[in-house]
């Protein structure tokens, strides 16, 4: 990938360009675009096709995915514009329900949708493109990591594994039922709190899955990140799912990409290990904050409903994965 984008770091150098404070240079969950010495815009974009079969609920789920980015750097989203794909043969109705779905929850986060862009394709897919605004002093990034920080996951994990099950056709409906109330669940709440208590560093957990994004807060922060696995939350059904292999394709590759990165204390069962890079929609905030602040952070996700879980400790690294795995749960 960094070869892909090296043409555009070519033409859009951070001497030429000294508002960008994050942009090509410094890969992060959104651009960032400075307006004034108070203030600054926050830009990123996310669509993809269907992971629920409920026109509505894939609305919902596609639009608190993008939205997360807005939160993941630490700012409030402002508005959305609607990015559309859809099948000249299905019906138009069903359309409405994936925007409708998408627009509840740009409401819900206090944004407003201000137009969009649709093509005709074979696939459906929907997304948003989101601008929010952040006080200069209080963007989130990647990077902020500190040796001796704790690790904070705001929600628990599994979504790829639950929505191939769907996919698969063996899903329980309660198992579903809890995918898509937390990958519907905006991150706004867990974003504040991060403000709230002064975190050091933050990332959303999507498509490269925890181990992956956890890699790039490691490597952006110069320091390694250990995780405990015996603490990590799943989303009902998840091990069960895992143990007869129902994984997304993308959770092989992330793995390829990843696993140099990554090392276990003990030999880990196949399918444990497999779901560190199971790719997530929509999942929660991974936060780096200072040991003083963690438990009370803990706390204060659990008052307003998140599922959160420490995880962790961020030590002096080089940028490495290693998990505490312990005895197989």
């Amino acid at each position: 990938m960094a070869q892909v984008l090296q043409p555009l770091s070519d033409n859009f150098t951070s001497t030429d360009f000294p508002q960008v404070l994050v942009g090509l240079s410094e890969p992060d969950d959104a651009a960032v675009y400075l307006l004034d010495e108070r203030k600054a815009i926050i830009s990123t974009t996310d669509f993809f096709p269907p992971v629920v079969d409920t026109p509505y609920e894939f609305g919902a789920i596609a639009a608190a995915n993008a939205l997360s980015d807005v939160y993941a750097m630490g700012g409030d989203p402002l508005l959305a514009i609607n990015l559309v794909a859809f099948p000249e043969d299905l019906p138009l109705a069903i359309l409405q329900e994936i925007l409708r779905g998408g627009a509840e929850k740009v409401r819900e986060a206090g944004a407003v949708i201000a137009g969009g862009h649709s093509i005709s394709d074979p696939e459906p897919k929907y997304g948003l493109s989101v601008t929010g605004l952040v006080d200069t002093d209080r963007i989130i990034r990647k990077s902020g990591a500190r040796p001796g920080d704790k690790l904070l996951l705001s929600k628990a994990l599994g979504t790829g594994v639950i929505t191939t099950a769907l996919k698969r056709g063996i899903a329980k409906s309660s198992h579903l039922d809890d995918a898509v109330a937390s990958m519907s669940r905006l991150n706004g709440s867990a974003a504040r709190l991060a403000q709230q208590f002064a975190v050091h560093a933050m990332t959303d957990i999507t498509g490269f899955g925890l181990a992956g994004h956890g890699q790039e807060m490691a490597r952006l922060s110069q320091v390694d990140l250990h995780l405990e696995f015996a603490n990590l939350h799943w989303l009902p059904g998840t091990m069960a799912y895992a143990e007869d292999g129902v994984f997304p394709g993308g959770m092989g590759r992330n793995r390829d990409c990843f696993s140099p990165w990554v090392e276990f204390d003990d030999s880990p069962r196949a399918h444990h290990e497999s779901l560190l890079y199971d790719p997530q929609t929509s999942g929660g905030l991974l936060m780096a904050v200072a040991q003083d602040n963690a438990e009370a952070l803990l706390r204060e996700l659990a008052d307003v409903g998140e599922n959160a879980a420490l995880i962790g400790t961020v030590a002096a690294g080089t940028g490495r994965i290693k998990v505490t795995y312990g005895k197989p749960i």
